[in-house]
C-alpha cells in the first residue's frame, strides 16, 4: 500500500510503527455552526482511508478532535448571550448528526480541547524548560520558531522567505516577541472570555498546541498518519511538528496526508459570494450518500468542484449501483435453482478480478475514483451474467461482492426493506406474548429484528411505543 506523503512529496510504501496497528490523527472542525461541505471532504476521505485499512486487517486507532474553544465560538456565544460551552456542545451534537448522515464512523476517540488543558500546560512548560518557548510580560507564551532547525519541512517553506516575503503570515503582537515568526502557545484572557489558570496568566491555549497534546495523549508521542485539509499544512501542521518534536524528541508523524480544496461552481466557497453550503442544507436537496459518492468520485488530493450538475451525475452513478443490487436481490429471491452450476462456478471466479482491481486502486494512495470504476465494472458484469435463469447462489455472491466493496467506501447500496405498520404491530404483539410467556430470548430477537429494519421500540407505562430511526 502506497501513501503520498506531503513531507517527502512522493508516494511511500506504508509501514506502520507497530505491525497490524495504525495510529491516525485527523484535525476536526471548530464547532461554532453547522459544518460546511468543505469540512465534509476530510471527514469522508479519511473515514474511507480508515475503512480500507480495517478491510486490510489493521486495527485502527482513529482520533479526531473537536476544537471547542476558539474566537469564533466565543463571538457566537456573545451574540446569543449564552456560554461558549453551550455553543460548542450544541454544534458537536449537530456535527455528529451530519457525520451519521454521511455514514462517517465515530472516531475511536473524539477529544475536546477544553478537556485537555492540563496536558497543554504541561507541554508548554516542557517547551519553556527546554528553551523552545518563553513567556512575555503579559503572560503570553511564544514558541521560538528559529530554534527548531527543521521548521518548514512539511510546507517546504524557507524561514527567511516567510520573514521577508509575506507579512500576512506573521502573527500580531510582534513588539513583545523575540522574533516576528514566533507563534502563540498560550494567550491571556480578554474580558468575558472563558479562561483557565496557568503558571503564566489566566488565559487559554493557542490553536496549534491543542492537536499536539491530544494526539500525544490518545495515540502516543510518535504516530503513523496525521491528516487534514491542505489548508492546514501551514501554519497549523507545521507548528504541530515543531511543538511535538521539540517537546518529545521524536518524529511526530510518519505520513502526512492532505485532501485538496473544494470549490463551488469553480469558485472558492465563501459567505460573501453566496456560495456557502452547510451539509445540513445539502441534505435537504440530496441524500447525503450522494454527497459521499460525489466526494469519492475524485482523487482526494485533487481539487474538487461542487455543482448541481455534478451532484446529479453522482446521484445517477450511485443509483446505478443501488439498482443493480436491488435487481440481484430480486433474481436471488425468484431463482428456481439454489446452488451454483458448473459453468456458474467459473463465472463466479471473475469476482476476484474485480476485487483485485478495487484493491489495486485503493493501494495506490487511496484512488477512490478508480475503485468506484471497478465497482461499475462489477455492476456491468452483474447485468450481463446474472439473469432470471441464474442460480440463487450466483445472484447472491455477485450482490454480496458489490455491497462489500461499496461498504469499504462507506457507500450504503442495499436498501433496508420498508416495513408496513401492520407488520410492525404484529411483531410487537408477538413480542408482548413472548414476554408474557417468559420467552425473553424471542422477545429480544424480535426487538433486534425491528431495530435492524430501522424501528426503535420503547417500553412505557402505556404500553410499547415505536418510531422509525
Amino acid at each position: 500500500m502506497k501513501i503520498y506523503n506531503t513531507l517527502s512529496k512522493k508516494k511511500e510504501e506504508f509501514v506502520p510503527l507497530v505491525p497490524g496497528k495504525v495510529s491516525m490523527y485527523v484535525c476536526g472542525p471548530t464547532v461554532y455552526n453547522f459544518i460546511h461541505i468543505g469540512n465534509a471532504r476530510p471527514m469522508i476521505v479519511f473515514d474511507t482511508v480508515r475503512r480500507y485499512m480495517e478491510h486490510k486487517g489493521y486495527e485502527v486507532n482513529f482520533v479526531s478532535n473537536f476544537t471547542d474553544v476558539d474566537d469564533k465560538i466565543i463571538k457566537k456565544a456573545q451574540e446569543e448571550g449564552v456560554t461558549a460551552d453551550e455553543i460548542s456542545q450544541r454544534y458537536i451534537a449537530e456535527c455528529k448528526k451530519d457525520m451519521e448522515g454521511m455514514n462517517v464512523k465515530p472516531a475511536t476517540t473524539h477529544p475536546l480541547a477544553t478537556q485537555e488543558i492540563d496536558g497543554m500546560i504541561e507541554m508548554i512548560s516542557t517547551l519553556i524548560e527546554k528553551g523552545y518557548a518563553y513567556p512575555a510580560a503579559d503572560g503570553t507564551v511564544y514558541f521560538r520558531t528559529r530554534k527548531f532547525k527543521e521548521y518548514g519541512k512539511l510546507s517546504h517553506k524557507n524561514l527567511d522567505d516567510l520573514r521577508g516575503g509575506n507579512r500576512s503570515l506573521l502573527v500580531s503582537g510582534e513588539e513583545q516577541k523575540e522574533d516576528p515568526l514566533d507563534f502563540v502557545l498560550w494567550k491571556p484572557k480578554k474580558e468575558g472570555e472563558p479562561y483557565w489558570e496557568s503558571p503564566w496568566c489566566q488565559g487559554r491555549p493557542g490553536w496549534h498546541i491543542e492537536c499536539s497534546v491530544m494526539s500525544k495523549k490518545y495515540l502516543g508521542e510518535e504516530i503513523d498518519i496525521h491528516a487534514g485539509g491542505e489548508d492546514l499544512i501551514f501554519p497549523h501542521h507545521e507548528n504541530e511538528i515543531a511543538q511535538s518534536e521539540c517537546c518529545n524528541g521524536k518524529i511526530f508523524a510518519r505520513y502526512w496526508m492532505h485532501n485538496g480544496f473544494l470549490n463551488i461552481d469553480n469558485r472558492k466557497m465563501s459567505k460573501s459570494l453566496g456560495n456557502f453550503f452547510t451539509v445540513r442544507e445539502i441534505s435537504e436537496k440530496y441524500d447525503l450518500q450522494v454527497l459521499r459518492f460525489f466526494m469519492l468520485s475524485a482523487h482526494y488530493r485533487s481539487p474538487l468542484n461542487f455543482s448541481a450538475e455534478l451532484m446529479e451525475a453522482a446521484g445517477n452513478g450511485l443509483n446505478r449501483i443501488v439498482n443493480a443490487v436491488e435487481n440481484l436481490k430480486f433474481l436471488a429471491g425468484n431463482a428456481s435453482q439454489e446452488t451454483l452450476t458448473e459453468p456458474e462456478a467459473e463465472t463466479q471466479k471473475a469476482l476476484a478480478e474485480y476485487e483485485k482491481k478495487f484493491d489495486d486502486a485503493m493501494d495506490d494512495d487511496f484512488n477512490t475514483a478508480d475503485a468506484i470504476s471497478a465497482i461499475f465494472e462489477l455492476v456491468k458484469f452483474a447485468n450481463t451474467n446474472v439473469t432470471e435463469d441464474s442460480s440463487k447462489a450466483l445472484a447472491e455472491a455477485v450482490k454480496d461482492k458489490i455491497v462489500e466493496l461499496s461498504d469499504i467506501l462507506g457507500l450504503i447500496v442495499e436498501k433496508k426493506e420498508e416495513m408496513l405498520d401492520a407488520e410492525i404491530e404484529a411483531l410487537i404483539e408477538e413480542r408482548q406474548a413472548a414476554r408474557k410467556a417468559k420467552n425473553f430470548a424471542r422477545a429480544d430477537e424480535i426487538r433486534d429484528i425491528l431495530l435492524g429494519k430501522g424501528i426503535i421500540l420503547k417500553d412505557t407505562r402505556e404500553g410499547v411505543k415505536w418510531k422509525r430511526a
